[in-house]
């Protein structure tokens, strides 16, 4: 008898590929996998990337995205949609347009630049992020160097989080939330609509092997939302899993290695 299975909610990531695993495309699958929705993807650019850092990066072209995003979802659908590397001014504004034509919530990882410092961005394609981008995001999810990148302001403290936050919302997304995590002490990120606030914390693990954590925490909210959670409740599992696989972080290779996004089902002992 075959088996027969439900058919789980679907995500559609539009990022980058890393070639080490760790982050982009792989990393986001990996995190729809392991929080039960069917992951898809539109590629939108190939990195050569490994623990050390980016050795070099090359953006698909517009037609290329535009024909991936129409394949998927003229076809199969989708209930949440989350985005990352975009590489270009181009390829922002072909993006945003998709996706204010789609009718599911959607996350923007505004990612400029890699865990190593290495930008992902055009810095001419900045103000295509605030005007189309950022408008048409259900959640919005900066960390701090991406605030700076984005509104000029620079973030030291918990105050500074809520101005920050107030600065992004203006661009038009939703919800937003900053994240934290390059404060000292605990992992906080606040999450607001501009009405309410959710100050999400975490213990700080000692495990510099933290690749990954942005696009894990932006895939597991979309995948929350495609499952029918609201928006701080999606959030929250997110910063949970993140947390987990934070932890379970491990080492590859002579520089920073990956998070863990099979913790939840990794052996005990």
């Amino acid at each position: 008898m075959p088996l027969r299975t439900a058919i789980p909610p679907r995500v559609l990531t539009v990022a980058g590929s890393d070639s080490g695993g760790g982050a982009g495309i792989q990393a986001d699958l990996k995190t729809m996998l392991a929080l039960g929705v069917h992951g898809m993807s539109v590629l939108t650019a190939v990195t050569a990337q490994n623990s050390l850092g980016v050795q070099g990066a090359w953006e698909l072209p517009v037609d290329a995205v535009r024909a991936q995003y129409r394949s998927v979802v003229d076809d199969i659908g989708v209930q949440a949609v989350k985005t990352g590397m975009l590489a270009s001014a181009a390829l922002v504004e072909t993006v945003a347009e998709l996706l204010a034509g789609t009718d599911a919530p959607v996350v923007v990882d505004p990612v400029g630049v890699s865990k190593h410092g290495d930008a992902l961005l055009a810095a001419e394609a900045l103000d295509s992020v605030r005007s189309a981008l950022l408008p048409v995001a259900t959640v919005a999810t900066p960390n701090l160097d991406e605030v700076t990148q984005l509104t000029g302001v620079r973030v030291t403290d918990e105050s500074g989080m809520r101005r920050a936050a107030g600065q992004i919302l203006g661009f038009g997304p939703r919800w937003v939330v900053i994240k934290g995590g390059h404060l000292p002490g605990e992992a906080v990120d606040l999450l607001t609509d501009g009405s309410a606030e959710h100050w999400l914390r975490a213990p700080r693990h000692d495990n510099r092997h933290t690749h990954g954590t942005g696009c894990t925490l932006a895939s597991a909210i979309a995948s929350g939302l495609a499952l029918g959670m609201d928006v701080p409740t999606a959030v929250q599992g997110a910063k949970t899993y993140v947390t987990g696989a934070i932890e379970a972080g491990f080492p590859l290779g002579g520089g920073i290695g990956p998070v863990n996004h099979g913790w939840l089902t990794r052996p005990a002992g």
